[in-house]
């Protein structure tokens, strides 16, 4: 069975999934479409069992190959306004519409499409295929698909994340962290503030401690620095907390997001800010109330893609490509785990991430057709 790359991101736009929901009927499909020429693939389950991870090898298991890694969940539509169907692929004005056509099932179409091209390359050196899931919830699948792929496979020589970079071919991004921190309180009626200790209040002067030194980072900024904005920053995206008006709150809760530069380590803010809630405010909670106190837990960890020295992907990609300008990118990818195994890897991929989370969610068909020519350049390096 042959499929066009169009006909492929048709079927994976068909799938809505999104991160809210499984993933499993789409990596079903990708499972029977490489098992259908031959290609045996690895499913890797979430704990809960609803979603999965594929990896998958094209030729030999030899070393030297490339690993071409892609995410299957794609964020909702709701509450966004569309003028076409998110889940059906449509074309207008040179314009590919759909959920997800650039962030990024436009790359895992072009690769998957072109499998059979793949196999009758006679390739001398692999292609690794790695599909995962809840890369838009902090790349929570990519660990546990990564962590296999290296205890399974030859050691590749390459790993290409094909997020939309334009095809720019991008060495570095930012690591991040992100924390809930829930403050205990103690509630008393607000006549009688004096003796309650708010929640709310204390949850209050952690985000603003947050932005001061957000703030700190953005005056010390080097202006040479490539990204942008070019410093740390520690963002606070929800908050919650109280009962009444007229109640001292006794809990409070709110997210944190802190996403540094490679030269910086987002655990040295995580520990600054726990030092600051244990010895600025909780001693003065607990003179009121023992059982007050603040817990900061990690909900999820995405390391940084430091640029290499030398690095084999860059330069496979720069030769593929023709690109030979500096690129840095803001946002996160599963790209510094594959890293942290001691694998060369960039970001380079179809489509503009102005895009990526938008109603009407398009990829330029120049775009995708180009990403089209640069796999089959890959493929002719790798049958070379």
């Amino acid at each position: 069975m042959l499929m066009s790359s169009r006909e492929m991101l048709a079927r994976l736009i068909a799938f809505p999934s999104v991160s809210t929901a499984s993933n499993l009927d789409l990596i079903h499909f990708v499972r029977d479409w490489l098992q259908g020429h031959g290609v045996e693939s690895r499913l890797i389950h979430s704990p809960e069992g609803n979603k999965a991870n594929l990896y998958a090898t094209i030729g030999p298991m030899v070393e030297g190959g490339v690993v071409l890694s892609g995410h299957t969940d794609v964020v909702p539509v709701d509450g966004q306004t569309w003028t076409t169907d998110p889940w059906v692929l449509t074309e207008r004005d040179g314009r590919l519409y759909g959920r997800g056509t650039t962030d990024m099932k436009g790359f895992d179409a072009l690769a998957l499409a072109l499998v059979p091209e793949m196999l009758e390359a006679g390739l001398k050196r692999p292609i690794h295929l790695a599909l995962s899931y809840d890369e838009e919830l902090a790349c929570r699948g990519a660990p546990s698909m990564v962590s296999a792929m290296a205890d399974t496979i030859p050691t590749p020589a390459a790993v290409i994340v094909g997020e939309p970079t334009r095809h720019a071919v991008v060495t570095g991004h930012k690591a991040s962290v992100q924390l809930r921190t829930c403050i205990t309180g103690y509630a008393v009626h607000s006549s009688r503030v004096d003796q309650g200790v708010s929640a709310v209040a204390n949850a209050a002067r952690m985000i603003v401690w947050l932005e001061d030194v957000m703030e700190g980072n953005r005056r010390s900024a080097d202006p040479e620095n490539p990204f942008q904005p070019p410093y740390s920053t520690l963002h606070c995206g929800m908050v919650e907390g109280g009962t009444a008006a007229n109640i001292v709150s006794s809990s409070a809760w709110f997210s944190t997001d802190i996403r540094t530069i490679p030269t910086e380590d987002p655990w040295d803010y995580v520990e600054r800010l726990r030092e600051y809630a244990a010895k600025e405010l909780e001693p003065s909670m607990r003179a009121l109330a023992p059982s007050a106190g603040i817990e900061i837990e990690l909900v999820s960890e995405v390391p940084g893609l430091r640029p290499e020295e030398d690095g084999a992907a860059e330069r496979l990609m720069r030769r593929l490509t023709g690109d030979n300008g500096t690129h840095v990118v803001a946002y996160g990818t599963e790209a510094g785990l594959f890293q942290a195994k001691g694998w060369s890897t960039v970001v380079c991929g179809p489509g503009d991430i102005a895009q990526a989370h938008q109603p009407d969610e398009y990829i330029e068909v120049s775009e995708f057709e180009a990403g089209e020519r640069l796999l089959r350049r890959l493929i002719a390096e790798l049958a070379a």
